[in-house]
């Protein structure tokens, strides 16, 4: 089991600044102890024989062709608006002149 003694919990509070209590150190230190042996089994695991991976399945992406295809003219993408100005969509002017 990885110990980890009261002076390292004040130590590693005092370098996240958290303001810990007596008693609040006297319960952290054991059960920081816990994760790290978790942490540490891990390491048992046999992985010699795993590839590394970044995904547990293969990921492929898909893509489609790039074709370029027709648009829209100013006017037909300005045909069904409430108003103009310009060729450019009119909206309602909502900041004051400043």
């Amino acid at each position: 089991m990885s110990d980890i003694t009261r002076d390292e919990v004040a130590h590693l509070a005092d370098l996240a600044r958290i303001d810990l209590s007596e008693a609040e150190i006297d319960k952290l230190a054991p059960q920081l102890a816990v994760i790290l042996e978790a942490i540490e089994s891990i390491a048992d695991v046999a992985t010699d024989d795993i590839a590394p991976t970044s995904h547990a399945v293969p990921l492929t992406n898909v893509f489609r062709e790039d074709v370029v295809r027709p648009g829209l003219t100013a006017a037909e993408a300005l045909a069904g608006a409430p108003a103009t100005e310009d060729q450019r969509f009119a909206v309602p002017r909502i900041l004051g002149e400043e």
